[in-house]
């Protein structure tokens, strides 16, 4: 049996967790006229439909019943490790801050060879980090504020991936 229009839009309107009171707050229309739609006692006037689409976040074709839009998103282009630039920025509980800009490429280079992570104003706050793991994780595309640590001592340390 083909949906009907009524039966087609209570299903987009609940997928998009909206009530019928939110639809008719958005377009201005009694949730009394949107109850009517789902029980296809009557049907949205065609001024509507393009709002009410959008509202829904599916095409005026999906909306209309014709065959369900492909939709295809592109995900942003994964940005070389070696373009990235690892961000350290520490405070201690002394009151000193610390920043530092390092290309990613250099610092998996030093890690790689076993050196250990230098001292900020004595100290060694960032020998808890697990370098590996967070080079495996920016494998994987994750970018942005990666650690955020407050230690025993109060030194603060976060480190961001761009």
């Amino acid at each position: 049996m083909r949906e009907t229009f009524g039966q087609r839009f209570q299903r987009m309107r609940k997928n998009a967790n909206l009530t019928q009171e939110d639809v008719a707050t958005k377009l201005n229309i009694t949730a009394q006229a949107v109850s009517k739609w789902e029980n296809d006692v009557s049907a949205p006037d065609i001024s509507v439909l393009v709002e009410l689409s959008d509202i829904l976040g599916v095409s005026l074709d999906e909306l209309l019943g014709k065959e369900r839009e492909t939709r295809v998103q592109m995900s942003p282009d994964k940005k070389s490790i070696d373009k990235m630039v690892l961000k350290i920025k520490v405070i201690s509980n002394d009151g000193d801050k610390v920043n530092v800009n390092l290309p990613l490429v250099i610092v998996k280079s030093l890690v790689t060879s076993g050196a250990e992570m230098p001292k900020f104003n004595g100290s060694d706050v960032l020998s808890n980090v697990d370098f590996n793991q967070l080079f495996a994780l920016v494998e994987q595309g994750v970018v942005g504020k990666i650690v955020d640590v407050q230690s025993s001592d109060g030194d603060t340390v976060e480190i961001w991936v761009e």
